[in-house]
């Protein structure tokens, strides 16, 4: 299995690289994992509490657990990846099946934070963008998905967000194999990080 992963802070185009990598790979070929559905569970808290939640601290995300399933994953077997609602704070009761593959690629904002983690990588992205574009997506995604009004969203970016991709996000770039900039809309980066794979996928072959 070649494990590549994909970080990046808030709002920088992760989830359309790993899209649009995913569509130039064989169909079948790719499992992927998110690092977003390994935040702990928080849906105790009271609502006051649950707006207070740092989203973007390593110590939001349980990182052994995430560690484990891909150790799994590498071993063949599938796995319960958890559900997470940013509403709630909460998991889920369901969860969803992942089968392992040939590629894994597993992407979250601090995929490059943890060393356990960062250990079981074979290829380490870091996609970049603008501290403003990545703003622009940040406020429209806090008020259409995670239930926040337009001063929230800007208060909960000055409040954390922008203070800890400083902190824990951007120093990770120095494990980065390889750097995207301009997020989703690089496609030469792209391109290149998909021949990459594919060209591993066959020498293993």
């Amino acid at each position: 299995m070649l494990i590549i992963g994909i970080a990046g802070g808030s709002g920088c185009g992760k989830t359309t690289v790993v899209s649009k990598i995913m569509e130039l790979l064989p169909a079948n070929s790719v499992a992927k994992l998110s690092l977003d559905s390994y935040y702990k569970d928080n849906g105790n808290l009271s609502k006051e509490e649950k707006r207070k939640i740092n989203f973007d601290h390593p110590e939001s995300f349980e990182f052994p657990l995430i560690v484990q399933h891909i150790e799994a994953l590498k071993r063949g077997q599938s796995i319960e990846e958890p559900i997470y609602s940013y509403v709630t704070c909460a998991r889920s009761k369901e969860t969803i099946t992942v089968q392992p593959r040939e590629v894994l690629i597993v992407e979250g904002i601090l995929v490059l934070t943890d060393s356990s983690l960062r250990n079981l990588l074979d290829i380490k992205v870091f996609v970049d963008a603008d501290p403003d574009d990545r703003l622009m997506r940040i406020i429209r995604r806090d008020i259409i998905e995670r239930g926040r009004n337009y001063e929230q969203a800007l208060q909960h970016y000055s409040l954390y967000v922008k203070t800890m991709h400083l902190q824990f996000i951007e120093p990770t770039k120095r494990y980065a194999d390889i750097i995207v900039p301009q997020g989703g809309n690089n496609m030469v980066a792209i391109e290149l990080l998909a021949a990459r794979i594919n060209h591993q996928l066959k020498r293993k072959a």
